[in-house]
């Protein structure tokens, strides 16, 4: 609750704001000395200790911890570049003029909304249920957020909705449409259609195509966006790259929208430590990002285990986490798919009961979107989570 200042805006007391991992000491752990973190998307793997060690020689001999960092990213972006270009091939060219990063996509995303938004000039589009720093971050700057939807059994976007959201005369008009490929919480990517729908948005909307799962998916937009001036797509090194720890995110766009970007960006927006460890990363992708078949084959693996407990609807995933939803037949009275754009509905109260229970027994896992979402972690942190999860729905009155 927002204490009553008479200093502060009013709307500020009616924001939820987001609720961050609390970690270890804030989940009703019960008499266990193992906790398996798989709610909030993280790699299962931390840096190999050599890489490290590299950082922590790098701190000792490079880093001057009384000079500000590079506030022009200059070596990261070129190693970002080269990174990028990769999965491009040899039809587009990408240099660090078409690169932009950030203290965690957070920022990018912030920055985004000053550039397009703030001062009445536009409002936000969003799809629920989706990564919600979108609208939390836009309420926060004083902007309005309209709210489309998804199918309650694909998640595809409700196009017809958003087309009409497209065509209906607004006050402040949309300015900046975000969809996430594949989305969050319910790890589906967008589907031709829905690209074809998103080249049809007028110019003077911006489309924000989030690809924070892109190394899991290898499903990506990027050069088609380096040819659209209204197209920027975003990326973090918080999930195949392990670095969830430093906070670095990227976008990648036309350099009339990067230097749009970069006037509006805090200075020295990103430590030069966090800097170090996303460039000794991209140094190092080949063995870093080794895991993630490793990853695709638990996913698959973890989703059929959890596909054979009778309660639940397992959905496909092209990112590093499942979501799961209790089936009608369940017996519950909330039990099924939420409301499509009500992404606190049903099931509610059983979800809920599952996640407590989950984390009394050492699983830590997301209740969001109407469903359950799932790290997928290592295989022994998998099979115990099959393991408690039959055992809190076992322990459930029919």
């Amino acid at each position: 609750m927002v204490p009553s200042l008479p200093y502060l805006r009013p709307s500020l007391a009616q924001l939820g704001g987001y609720t961050a991992n609390p970690g270890h000491s804030g989940a009703a752990i019960g008499p266990t000395d193992r906790v398996d973190q798989l709610d909030t998307n993280e790699s299962p793997y931390d840096l190999p200790l050599a890489l490290k060690e590299k950082l922590a020689w790098s701190y000792c001999h490079h880093l001057h911890s009384n000079r500000y960092p590079d506030g022009s990213h200059s070596e990261l972006k070129t190693e970002l570049a080269a990174y990028v270009q990769e999965a491009l091939g040899q039809g587009e060219t990408l240099g660090v003029e078409h690169l932009t990063v950030g203290n965690g996509s957070d920022e990018l995303i912030r920055s985004l909304v000053i550039a397009t938004c703030v001062g009445g000039a536009g409002s936000v589009w969003v799809a629920e249920p989706t990564f919600s720093m979108y609208g939390v971050i836009a309420e926060t700057l004083g902007v309005s957020v309209q709210r489309g939807t998804r199918s309650p059994h694909t998640f595809a976007l409700d196009l017809d909705a958003a087309q009409a959201a497209l065509e209906s005369p607004a006050s402040p008009p949309l300015r900046l449409l975000f969809v996430v490929h594949p989305n969050s919480p319910t790890a589906n990517a967008l589907t031709e259609t829905e690209l074809d729908w998103l080249r049809q948005v007028p110019e003077e909307i911006l489309v924000v195509i989030d690809e924070a799962y892109f190394e899991f998916s290898q499903t990506t937009v990027v050069a088609e966006a380096l040819t659209r001036p209204n197209w920027i797509v975003l990326r973090t090194f918080s999930k195949g790259f392990r670095l969830a720890g430093h906070r670095v995110g990227y976008g990648v766009a036309n350099p009339g929208l990067i230097a749009a970007l970069e006037r509006v960006r805090l200075p020295y927006n990103l430590p030069s430590f966090a800097q170090a460890a996303a460039i000794v990363a991209l140094q190092h992708r080949q063995d870093l990002l080794g895991c993630l078949s490793e990853l695709r084959q638990e996913r698959s693996t973890l989703a059929q285990a959890l596909g054979q407990l009778p309660r639940f609807q397992v959905y496909p995933s092209a990112a590093n986490f499942l979501f799961l939803q209790l089936r009608p037949e369940a017996g519950s009275p909330d039990a099924g798919s939420p409301k499509a754009g009500s992404p606190k509905s049903a099931p509610g109260a059983t979800l809920a009961h599952i996640c407590q229970h989950m984390a009394q027994r050492g699983s830590l896992i997301r209740h969001t979107g109407g469903g359950l979402r799932i790290t997928v972690g290592s295989p022994e942190e998998n099979q115990r989570t099959v393991d408690r999860l039959q055992a809190v729905m076992a322990s459930l009155t029919p």
